[in-house]
């Protein structure tokens, strides 16, 4: 496969500022039709970005003539469309990227991945932290034994709510709130650091202090096997100014931090700086996580690696953040067997 031929479905704000642009520049791919409802706005950016096709739905795309050609589809759409669409483009015999989070409920996710698995198709999540460079430096410091046992992490990602689209505060649609737009992004990037122990109890708490129908900050606690304990505090609706995002890891011999990265380790009996005095900026951090996650997604469907941040993984985060909502619902720890919340 010399070109992958791809179908950007959702023209929404992370297709257009982030998905079109990247793949725009990969000379190895071709978006060769832009999906969305609103007619107009696909056959704005289409023109503007030099696509050839528009189309106001994935069905019409796959029922055209052009199906064919098409080997995998990006799905940029609200939280709620994301099974239908991919069942549909997996049916047609295309991969898939689908943005975070994989689906509304655990139940939907389980369907996407069976979905996958029965036609043989690859399905990616889109979880770009784990593309960051300094994630990627982070992992490997952990995984060299830099830090020594790892039993700590605390994080978090504050964000300014007029950043989100008004679909992330209807439940319907979206499943959830600040929790599954980004709190399951901090778990899943501490469960990717750690090598994906199991988890074994959760506690949480909600806040709805400017939306209706979910929560629009939390704070939750995680217990992982091995004795490793983790903790995130998410929000839209922090008074701060700007964005945080950050993530702390402590080991018996050294620490790490991230945004900016610095790694410190005690070698005989003294802190050392292990990091670099280079350090690479938010946006550009940013920006580079995209195009690693794009480009892992490419360079899978071709066949060059094997898929990471799959469908059957965000399917377990799925069931973890369930867990979550559980424990804020009935303000109580939830313990985890089996990869399910337990029932006491």
């Amino acid at each position: 496969m010399d070109k992958v031929k791809l179908a950007l479905v959702g023209c929404g704000n992370v297709a257009q500022i982030v998905h079109l642009p990247i793949l725009q520049k990969m000379a190895d791919v071709q978006i060769v039709a832009v999906v969305d409802p609103d007619k107009h706005k696909a056959k704005a950016i289409a023109e503007r970005a030099g696509i050839p096709a528009t189309f106001a739905s994935l069905e019409a795309l796959l029922n055209s003539p052009i199906a064919g050609d098409i080997d995998a589809v990006d799905i940029c759409t609200p939280t709620d469309t994301h099974l239908p669409l991919a069942i549909a483009a997996m049916q047609a015999g295309k991969d898939v990227l689908v943005e975070k989070p994989i689906a509304r409920t655990a139940k939907e996710a389980k369907e996407m991945v069976a979905y996958a698995n029965k036609y043989e198709r690859k399905l990616m999540v889109g979880m770009n932290t784990r593309f960051r460079p300094d994630t990627i430096l982070l992992k490997t410091f952990i995984e060299k034994n830099e830090l020594g046992k790892v039993f700590y992490i605390k994080s978090g990602w504050l964000k300014q709510q007029a950043g989100q689209a008004a679909w992330h505060q209807v439940k319907e649609k979206s499943g959830g709130g600040v929790i599954l737009d980004l709190g399951i992004v901090m778990l899943d990037t501490a469960l990717w650091l750690l090598n994906y122990p199991d988890v074994e109890t959760v506690t949480a708490t909600t806040y709805r202090q400017f939306t209706k129908t979910v929560e629009d900050s939390a704070a939750f606690f995680v217990r992982f096997a091995g004795g490793i304990t983790f903790t995130a505090e998410v929000s839209w609706t922090f008074q701060r100014e700007g964005d945080f995002f950050y993530c702390n890891v402590f080991g018996d011999d050294g620490s790490a931090f991230i945004n900016p990265l610095k790694v410190y380790k005690r070698i005989d009996g003294n802190l050392v700086n292990l990091t670099s005095a280079k350090a690479q900026t938010p946006v550009g951090l940013y920006k580079k996580s995209y195009e690693n996650e794009l480009r892992h997604f490419i360079n899978a469907v071709k066949g060059i690696v094997p898929l990471i941040s799959t469908g059957e993984e965000s399917m377990k985060r799925m069931t973890v953040v369930e867990a979550i909502y559980q424990s804020a619902a009935k303000k109580r720890e939830v313990v985890l067997t089996s990869g399910k919340a337990k029932k006491k």
